[in-house]
């Protein structure tokens, strides 16, 4: 909001003493003509127009300026706006009095269309300051509450002010006319006061709507004591009500701008009627009612058709109450049993109705339950935020419901894991079912941008009526941590004994690290050679961990322990530290003849960790060794989990590093990761290499050599066996191998025998 100069204090000042000025000389000639005209009646009339014309100069000041808010300048412009029309209607009071001779309280059609015109102009701008109202529910209460106050207002200014006013004149037309702008005036002071108590300091300066207020109140009743002086033709309420209210308006005007000078910015607050005052409105409109009855007044049948209304007005209120009191009710109790993120059954739910199966009539009725569990969903949340975390278990929880029949039910228990019941199912209808959910969560999720691949590690646990929900769930539970020690994203059914091999795998988890810092762990190197000729070309750097009490534990077991307690991380560092100061003693001892190339697997917790490039970077310069000489192997599922951490190959890449796609063709995304992926390097699976259908067996070889050859990728094939496979191999173009046919994994003192048996170095 820009911020321009206010006006002088002077200009502010001096209308609100010169409209103080004009209406206490207009009282002053008042009384001086009660009973009897001694000044010029233009005397009389002169303050309403010159006080009219001060207040929009005023009113139209304060709508331009600019240090305000939109809204406030709005309303201030409606003021003027209506002010100027009250000074047309005075100017048409003028001369039908001065001119045709018309008694004073005479009002033409012309003045009451301007006076009219005022107040409805007023009672829109009003209408337009902003109220904080919660819905439409609330919008027609506050509508329906405002109603019956007007109406009960109305009423009672009718009666005691507006009846008493028109009598006197005679009931003409003009004195209708009369009437009517005292009626309306009243209610636009009274729907001055709602708004002080609805807005409070919501746009507006402290003081300008109760200033308002005010000076259509003094006005309202200046304009009842048009009864009094009913003998004196040529005097008017009008008279000294215009003055009063312009005086208020720009004493409000004044109070706007003080505010915006010293800088004070309005309070948006906002508060609601009192909801007793509806029910005090018709109690008062009933008292009158009976008084009118007892004294025989002729509104007794007005004030009573009057009180049928406003009690349809509060049962209206009232119904729209229970009606969102039923909503509310029926969204707490939504809320009290339902996921607020995904809209799934909760835990509470879930329970009841896992319950309910159980103690279904039917005594040997199947229940199963099948627990799932995101692999590496903290990662997602840790890595591209929280957002795309709930956007991924809103879709998770859309497919699970999707592969599901209407009488099971799926819940979501917290976090990012899941339940669902299948009721009345035989086991193995209940292992497909879980199958499907592994099969419907492979496909990629889309969020916010961002492909995610979903794993998810599924334990089934199978029931009959009449079991405990709470042991059933134990069981499911198991059975997922065993599907998650198995390696994630399957499907693992409860069996007697599991707990026992779950717990041996905590253990284990615990002593790997133990293992990583006191020595336990060792590397084997398995051979990568040429296809022809059979000379070394690199190794592969595999670990492996010699156990105090089990003896060699195999990478399957403890690797998947690795990377779900995050151990993944100092093992990881530990093996490319010791790898590569392996290699640079080989090239210390055998020179040209050593291993060219060292390749060594990461992992997607590595890659997003921090500093992983850093530390990648020191251990290279603490041995010495190029950067070309380190590979660092990765799978396709590591690739599509790393999300934006894929920048750090690309940092990698540039340090000289080369990268290589391990288990080439086993994942979904080959052909986007390709394009995507700063790759050097591909390494056919084994699958393909060890293919028993002679007739397609070299097709999918043939294909990822031809891509491979396009894109300009070097070509390892892995897990190959036998001569019969090298030599089909180095039939289609390949180079380069691994696998037992050459030689199994081998210790490094191994290796530097196999390379000073070699009738010639390698070839770099």
């Amino acid at each position: 909001m820009s911020s321009v100069a206010s006006p002088r204090p002077r200009l502010i000042r001096g209308p609100v003493g010169l409209c103080g000025v004009l209406t206490l000389a207009t009282a002053a000639v008042f009384a001086v003509n009660v009973g009897e005209m001694r000044t010029p009646v233009l005397l009389l009339w002169l303050a309403a127009p010159l006080g009219a014309l001060v207040a929009f100069v005023s009113l139209n000041a304060v709508a331009r300026r600019e240090d305000l808010l939109d809204v406030t300048r709005r309303f201030f412009r409606h003021l003027s706006v209506g002010v100027l029309l009250a000074f047309a209607g005075s100017l048409v009071n003028i001369f039908d009095t001065l001119v045709r001779g018309m008694p004073a309280t005479y009002v033409s059609a012309a003045a009451g269309l301007g006076y009219a015109g005022a107040i409805v102009t007023n009672v829109f701008g009003m209408a337009r300051l902003p109220l904080k109202l919660a819905g439409r529910g609330d919008v027609l209460r506050v509508g329906l509450d405002a109603m019956v106050v007007l109406l009960a207002a109305g009423v009672f200014s009718w009666h005691y002010v507006t009846r008493p006013v028109v009598e006197s004149a005679g009931w003409s037309v003009s004195a209708l006319a009369s009437g009517g702008v005292i009626l309306g005036a009243n209610l636009l002071a009274l729907f001055a006061f709602g708004k002080v108590a609805m807005a409070g300091r919501g746009h507006l300066a402290p003081g300008v709507l109760p200033m308002l207020a005010i000076g259509m109140l003094a006005g309202t009743v200046l304009s009842s004591a048009q009864q009094f002086v009913a003998d004196s033709p040529w005097l008017s309420s009008s008279q000294l009500a215009l003055p009063v209210a312009m005086l208020a308006a720009v004493t409000a005007a004044r109070t706007q701008v003080r505010s915006a000078t010293a800088g004070n910015q309005p309070r948006r607050t906002s508060r609601r009627l009192p909801v007793w005052l509806p029910y005090v409105a018709i109690a008062a409109v009933d008292a009158l009612l009976i008084n009118c009855i007892a004294d025989g007044n002729g509104d007794a049948l007005t004030v009573a058709a009057v009180a049928v209304v406003l009690t349809g007005l509060v049962v209206a209120r009232q119904q729209t109450v229970f009606r969102d009191n039923a909503g509310l009710v029926a969204r707490l109790d939504h809320g009290a049993t339902h996921d607020t993120l995904t809209g799934l059954p909760n835990r509470a739910l879930f329970t009841e109705r896992l319950d309910a199966a159980l103690t279904a009539d039917d005594s040997d009725r199947p229940v199963s339950v099948a627990l799932i569990d995101l692999d590496d969903f903290k990662t997602v949340n840790d890595t591209l935020g929280h957002g795309i975390g709930d956007a991924l278990l809103v879709a998770v929880a859309e497919r699970l419901a999707a592969t599901i029949r209407k009488e099971d039910t799926v819940a979501r228990l917290g976090g990012d894991e899941f339940v669902v019941v299948l009721d009345g199912i035989d086991p193995d209808t209940a292992l497909a079912a879980a199958h499907r959910m592994i099969a419907a969560l492979a496909e990629p999720v889309v969020a916010q941008g961002h492909e995610l691949l979903v794993r998810a590690s599924i334990g089934l646990a199978d029931g009959r009526s009449g079991e405990d929900a709470a042991d059933l769930l134990r069981r499911a539970d198991i059975a997922m941590y065993a599907a998650k020690h198995g390696g994630g994203s399957n499907v693992e059914r409860y069996t007697d004994g599991m707990a026992i091999a779950i717990a041996d795998t905590a253990a284990l988890g615990a002593q790997l690290q133990h293992a990583i810092t006191e020595g336990q762990l060792f590397l084997m190197y398995q051979p990568i050679v040429a296809l022809e000729g059979g000379r070394l070309r690199g190794v592969e750097a595999l670990v492996r961990w010699a156990h105090p009490t089990q003896g060699i534990v195999p990478p399957v077991q403890f690797i998947p322990v690795a990377e779900r307690t995050g151990l993944i991380v100092p093992l990881g560092d530990w093996v490319l530290r010791e790898a590569c100061r392996q290699l640079a003693a080989w090239r210390d001892e055998l020179g040209d003849r050593a291993p060219g190339v060292l390749n060594v697997n990461v992992s997607a917790r590595q890659l997003r960790e921090a500093g992983f490039v850093e530390r990648v970077a020191e251990i290279l310069a603490e041995s010495g060794l190029p950067p070309h000489r380190l590979t660092l192997e990765i799978t396709e599922s590591t690739a599509v989990a790393l999300g934006d951490a894929v920048t750090r190959l690309d940092d990698l890449r540039r340090m000289g590093i080369r990268i290589a796609l391990d288990d080439f063709g086993t994942g979904q995304s080959t052909l986007t990761l390709l394009h995507e992926l700063p790759v050097d390097q591909l390494k056919l699976d084994r699958s393909f290499t060890q293919g028993t259908d002679t007739s397609r067996r070299d097709t999918m070889p043939a294909a990822v050599i031809a891509l491979a050859e396009a894109v300009g990728l070097d070509l390892v094939a892995e897990g190959v066996e036998t001569e019969d496979q090298a030599a089909r191999l180095a039939g289609l173009g390949y180079q380069h191998a691994q696998g037992y046919h050459f030689a199994k994994p081998l210790s490094a003192s191994a290796i530097g025998e196999m390379v000073v048996a070699q009738p010639q170095p390698v070839a770099l």
